[in-house]
């Protein structure tokens, strides 16, 4: 309809709140009857001040309940009344419309929201989001990967590096700290998601309890529907006790324990299919395989099923074929795991068998030196600094933006092995010069691209001198492998090549204080050479005895986190 027509008015004059939409999606009704005789491509509800959003072609705007439009003007899409204003998207963008068709602001934007409470979550062309006022002005400076609605003076904003917190609606952090996924709070309560899954937490950002879940739903007078990790439903109470149990676990806790018990037989089929040479050998049939692994054609096809329910392999006319996640056993891949397939299938499983002796304050139990070890033993010293490659080029990707260095510093990269972060920071800093150390050994072994003298490899003890200084000393995944005291030797040596104020980034798995995740990594770590995973606080007493002072802990959106410290 593209003239203005006028509203009934006396008894004529309709409810906007008596009116809902046709079944078709074409039209408005009022007590099972057709509201005006227009149809549409599609309507949307009718909001206050009692227009709605209708479409017909390319052509979009707002009707009064008689089916009139309330304005002259037309958009690509129309969405409904909120605050007294609709998002609405024409040919210069996303904006604001009032009531009689004006525009809120001349602003315009890559997508707009609705308003609640007097602010609007919009996202900017360059893909960041923040909000917006009544007035059509930015409500705070701060920019954000994503920005959702605000509840009670309350919205969820996510990080660049994925992860989200709750801010006020000056933009300010409310608690701080950061989680996987996030809701707003209903009832001084939010949904929350870390790395062990949902739970529930309080306005200072704390969990109310040490149980994660694969599904919460928001408390109501006091209760909460979850799903369990095991598939059951049951109904908890804030401090995560069992009230009621909806649905058994999908998996009786004896089938889940029996399954986890049988563990190793996954880790010793990928490390014998790894030594064989199956990855490389595809793709064949089966009796392709036995050829040209060298094994009995029966007995190949039992280990192809095996991979298979791993989901390493698939099967497709009779021919095995590498599935993505079997790709990363290749030995080719940029990425291999072949290497950490052997370590995990040889070194490391015979290294687990004399975890009770660690356990018992370490009597008649000799601290590996696993470090030293394979620094000479010329066989595996490639095998395991690519394997640690591998894990420095899938999980190390957000270090070098997050460290936020200026880009013309000399970082120390102490036990860098063979420059994977390295390669990553000089990539991602051009003007950057980063000095590699590790045991000499291992340097011999290490590989460099020509970096115009950029990127140099040192071999070095880094329990003495380290003969080298730098603005900035990074230690990756160095401090876990050892005990307190060793680690603050480390730390000191650190120490001794910075100047006062001189940086210190330590990056870690940092151990929540809430939840019980990386236990098992951290007794990895006590059997295979007598360290340990550590809480944020843990860490920052051995900085402390150091002589430095964490400024920050940055959470990343893999595994590791960075403690940014100064040289006090």
């Amino acid at each position: 309809m593209s003239g203005l027509q006028h509203a009934p008015s006396g008894d004529d004059v309709v409810r906007w709140q008596d009116v809902s939409v046709a079944p078709e999606g074409t039209h408005h009704l009022r007590d099972d009857s057709p509201l005006y005789a227009a149809r549409f491509d599609e309507v949307m509800k009718f909001h206050e001040p009692g227009l709605a959003p209708v479409r017909r072609g390319d052509e979009a705007w707002h009707i009064r309940t008689d089916g009139s439009a309330s304005y002259r003007r037309r958009f690509f899409r129309a969405f409904g009344f909120y605050d007294g204003l609709a998002a609405v998207q024409s040919s210069s963008g996303w904006h604001h419309i009032r009531s009689d068709g004006r525009d809120l602001a001349p602003a315009r934007f890559g997508w707009c929201g609705n308003f609640q409470e007097g602010l609007c979550a919009v996202r900017g062309r360059d893909g960041s989001y923040s909000h917006i006022t009544r007035e059509g002005n930015h409500a705070y400076d701060t920019r954000w990967r994503y920005a959702g609605d605000f509840r009670d003076g309350v919205a969820v904003v996510q990080f660049g590096d994925g992860r989200s917190s709750h801010i006020d609606s000056r933009g300010s952090l409310v608690h701080g700290v950061r989680f996987l996924d996030l809701d707003v709070y209903h009832k001084r309560f939010a949904r929350a998601r870390d790395e062990g899954g949902w739970m529930h937490v309080d306005t200072t950002g704390r969990p109310l309890y040490k149980r994660r879940f694969a599904a919460v739903e928001p408390f109501y007078n006091g209760q909460a529907r979850v799903e369990c990790l095991d598939g059951g439903l049951q109904v908890i109470d804030e401090e995560g006790g069992t009230l009621v149990t909806l649905r058994p676990p999908l998996k009786s806790d004896f089938a889940a324990l029996s399954s986890e018990l049988t563990g190793f037989w996954r880790t010793q089929t990928v490390c014998a299919a790894v030594e064989l040479g199956v990855f490389e050998a595809l793709p064949v049939d089966t009796e392709g395989v036995a050829g040209r692994c060298d094994i009995d054609t029966a007995r190949a096809r039992r280990l192809m099923r095996a991979l298979a329910e791993l989901h390493l392999v698939e099967a497709k006319d009779g021919v095995w074929r590498t599935s993505r996640r079997g790709g990363y056993l290749m030995e080719a891949h940029h990425l291999t795991l072949a290497d950490a397939a052997r370590e995990y299938g040889r070194r490391f499983s015979r290294i687990w068998e004399t975890l009770p002796g660690a356990l018992k304050s370490g009597k008649d139990w000799e601290v590996p030196d696993i470090f030293r070890a394979v620094a000479t033993d010329p066989a595996c010293v490639g095998p395991h600094h690519r394997m640690l490659a591998s894990y420095a080029r899938h999980d190390y990707a957000a270090v070098p933006a997050a460290l936020g260095l200026r880009g013309d510093e000399h970082i120390i990269d102490a036990g860098g092995g063979f420059g994977a972060l390295a390669e990553l920071l000089v990539d991602e800093y051009p003007e950057l010069r980063v000095t590699v150390l590790d045991l000499p050994e291992v340097i011999e072994q290490a590989y460099s691209r020509d970096q115009e003298e950029r990127l140099v490899f040192r071999g070095a003890d880094l329990f003495n001198s380290w003969k080298v200084e730098g603005d900035a000393v990074l230690l990756a995944r160095v401090i876990h492998d050892w005990d307190d005291v060793s680690a603050v030797r480390i730390l000191r040596q650190a120490r001794r090549v910075l100047p006062k104020g001189g940086r210190l980034f330590v990056v870690e798995m940092v151990l929540p204080e809430d939840s019980w995740i990386g236990g098992l990594c951290d007794l990895h770590l006590l059997v295979a050479n007598g360290g340990s995973e550590r809480t944020e606080a843990e860490y920052a007493a051995l900085l402390r005895g150091a002589a430095f002072e964490v400024d920050e802990v940055r959470s990343l959106p893999a595994l590791p986190s960075i403690l940014k410290a100064t040289a006090r």
